[in-house]
């Protein structure tokens, strides 16, 4: 029997990850120029000014390999968060972080529950190490606490909450999150991604961090690729117990964050005023977008990230005939949201670009 026919079926039928489409694709197979995108939720002003002077200095030193545990990183953003640098894991983006707590705490046959409609890549990891995926519904657009803790049992052995979630920009706030710690089991892992945490304005947002406790188990996850503008360099971060931390670093590989993505990321950090910069610009696109969305006499939903979902009718149609005119978007139908498309909160200038043409192409349909 050849290799590939003793692969399993868990893996076997998975569907890989679709990105989205680049800005030189588009305008090559259009025939446009000057396009924009607005369908992967990047920072539209770029990365952190204090980022690219560090990459800028220390170019001579690529031909070394990159510091294997993050030793400066980990001690800065360790000082920022107020945690020991040993509750710090980074990755190649979030992603590698899901990844890493999904081979190090799942085995073939158990449970993880998640909502049905979040971050693709969670199910896919979940699968792809021959585990159970429960899919909550959402409510109103919105994690069902209430319903995920009655999807938990004693084969559930993580549990992911996307806050914000991607692709809705809904949060759960306080006193859900509180109730549900009460529900459910402390053994369980709990992979809070918080993503999108820094673009929550909503003072009953409940910051994770703050209740990480010896007899629960919680996992943080968050980002460079968003607040920051790192996404290019891939970057992220997982925040828990010691104990959690030390086993993932046992399955980490290693050099998994390279080089540049940790000057960036570190002196990112101090960049007080392009975060300022970046929050405001999505502050006012949010206004802008909603303000348009309701003159258009389209329903969306009231986001609390950097991007809005929002009710265009055909999605799919209404994508292709935005590439059309430059603009990209991301559709929905992968995430069972067939009317919708997402779009990412850009600058004004690429707000009213996509504002211009989805109008054109509304009037079409």
């Amino acid at each position: 029997m050849k290799i590939v026919e003793q692969i399993p079926d868990y893996i076997r039928t998975l569907i890989p990850y679709e990105p989205g489409r680049p800005i030189e694709e588009v305008e090559r197979e259009y025939g446009v120029s000057n396009s924009i995108k607005l369908a992967s939720n990047e920072n539209p002003l770029g990365p952190s000014p204090k980022a690219l002077a560090a990459i800028r200095e220390k170019l001579e030193q690529l031909h070394l390999y990159p510091d294997g545990d993050c030793f400066y990183l980990k001690r800065g953003m360790a000082q920022k968060l107020g945690v020991a640098p040993e509750n710090l894991i980074f990755g190649n983006g979030s992603n590698e972080i899901i990844e890493l707590a999904v081979r190090t705490f799942m085995r073939p046959g158990d449970d993880a529950v998640m909502a049905e409609q979040a971050f693709v890549v969670y199910p896919l990891v979940v699968q792809a190490v021959g585990g159970n995926i429960k899919a909550v519904p959402l409510r109103n657009y919105t994690h069902d606490l209430i319903a995920i803790g009655d999807a938990v049992t004693r084969q559930t052995r993580v549990v992911f909450l996307a806050n914000p979630n991607n692709p809705t920009g809904t949060i759960y706030r306080r006193d859900e999150w509180e109730r549900f710690l009460g529900k459910v089991p402390p053994d369980l892992l709990l992979i809070v991604d918080e993503a999108y945490f820094e673009y929550v304005q909503d003072p009953a947002y409940p910051d994770s961090l703050r209740y990480h406790a010896a007899d629960r188990a919680i996992l943080t996850l968050r980002t460079f690729s968003k607040l920051y503008g790192l996404a290019g360099l891939r970057i992220g971060y997982g925040v828990g117990s010691k104990e959690l931390i030390d086993m993932m670093q046992r399955v980490r590989q290693p050099f998994n964050v390279n080089a540049a993505a940790q000057w960036a990321a570190l002196a990112a950090l101090d960049d007080i005023d392009h975060v300022k910069r970046s929050l405001e610009v999505n502050r006012q696109g949010i206004e802008y977008l909603q303000a348009e969305f309701i003159r258009l006499g389209l329903q969306f939903v009231s986001s609390d990230a950097n991007f809005i979902l929002v009710r265009v009718g055909k999605g799919q149609a209404v994508f292709k005939q935005l590439l059309r005119q430059g603009v990209i978007v991301r559709p929905m139908e992968g995430y069972r949201f067939p009317e919708h498309v997402r779009v990412t909160v850009g600058t004004m200038e690429e707000n009213r670009k996509f504002v211009d043409a989805l109008q054109r192409v509304i009037r079409t349909l």
